[in-house]
């Protein structure tokens, strides 16, 4: 017997998708729209009123790995097997971790490896997004909320997509479909099936049957392009193109991260080891500040996470003294601390740490942060 999540038991009522899709399209909008349904639940991810990423949940994986296995034959620096190492990396024991928006992170760590460019991880985001606007246009009934702050807030960006084109994209086929079926029918079916996909995005301001809380969005004619909507992934000639970029490097030859951390508990220093999967980052944990100060210099590590409170040399003077030194003055170091006041964050300022990770955290802070920093 399948059973809904807790988050999952709303109150449900009739939605129209692109009413939705109209209210955040203004340029001041950035968050996370997420759509609940007893199917699932959609989450549509917006900056500046431009989608940067979309994701079904009952289907998170299984359109990313359909879609790399078509990149794998154009793009040289893919493996044919690239999905069983991501599945391996991100979606074993996910439940567990609640780890969010592992998908996205699997494509960073895609473009980190070098196995795809930031342009082909563009044209990755902008395929799934097609695929999940398309799911999302046939819902009709469900609950909704808007989220200011999201899990890809500060992660990187591959791409800005225009929704507007999004949507036309997806109606296309919706249209030509309507067109094919009322060649059989009467002309009044026509006029009725082929008018809901013209109009209703036009007109997605009108009142709901359901009084709406949020004020509607602006109906300005957005012919801007976007940095890289106006490239489709669907074009075949696009693609095409990208199987000739040069290949940087073999596919087997993958980067592997060296994390340091400095920290008096063995115990959060097992953790982050733990948290940290092996393929692709080389964990070194040291409990005393001096003897890290000493073995640093000769590791030379990709990002450095610092305890605040340790004993003879607390955080903020050990990241002070690393930083004057010409190799670490760039190196990304996180300050760890279970307290995260204004004055804390002031003195973290004043010795240039990169960032600050509240303890306890878990492995999708964990994650979040060191991909923040190291991509």
């Amino acid at each position: 017997m399948n059973t809904l999540p807790i988050s999952r038991y709303r109150f449900f009522q009739k939605l129209q998708p692109l009413s939705l899709l109209k209210k955040i399209t203004g340029k001041s909008v950035n968050g996370c729209l997420q759509v609940f349904s007893a199917s699932g639940s959609w989450s549509i991810y917006i900056e500046e009123g431009k989608l940067i990423y979309a994701c079904y949940s009952e289907k998170m994986f299984e359109p990313l790995y359909r879609n790399l296995q078509s990149l794998s034959q154009q793009i040289p620096t893919l493996p044919c097997g690239i999905h069983e190492q991501l599945r391996t990396i991100f979606e074993t024991g996910i439940e567990n971790q609640a780890i969010p928006n592992p998908d996205y992170l699997a494509i960073c760590w895609l473009v980190s490896q070098k196995y795809i460019s930031p342009l082909q991880a563009a044209m990755l985001i902008e395929q799934l997004a097609l695929e999940v606007i398309e799911s999302f246009l046939d819902l009709e009934e469900g609950s909704y909320e808007f989220i200011g702050e999201s899990f890809l807030d500060d992660m990187p960006k591959f791409c800005h997509l225009n929704l507007r084109l999004l949507v036309e994209q997806c109606q296309k086929p919706r249209r030509e479909a309507a067109d094919h079926e009322t060649s059989t029918h009467t002309e009044n079916s026509h006029s009725s099936i082929h008018r809901v996909y013209e109009s209703q995005f036009s007109q997605a301001t009108k009142p709901e049957t359901k009084p709406q809380t949020e004020p509607p969005l602006s109906r300005k004619n957005d012919n801007q392009a976007t940095e890289y909507s106006n490239r489709s992934f669907s074009q075949q000639n696009h693609t095409t193109d990208h199987s000739h970029e040069p290949s940087s490097r073999p596919s087997v030859d993958k980067k592997t991260y060296t994390i340091f951390c400095i920290d008096d508990s063995p115990a959060i220093l097992s953790v982050i080891k733990n948290f940290l999967d092996e393929q692709i980052f080389t964990v070194i944990g040291v409990t005393d500040s001096l003897k890290a100060l000493m073995e640093i210099l000769g590791t030379k590590p990709d990002i450095i996470l610092l305890d605040v409170d340790m004993p003879n040399l607390d955080g903020y003077e050990l990241c002070s003294l690393l930083r004057k030194h010409a190799y670490f003055k760039n190196t990304p170091v996180i300050m760890l601390s279970r307290k995260i006041s204004l004055i804390d964050r002031a003195k973290a300022k004043l010795v240039r740490a990169s960032g600050y990770l509240h303890k306890p955290f878990t492995q999708g802070d964990l994650l979040k942060i060191i991909f923040q920093n190291i991509l």
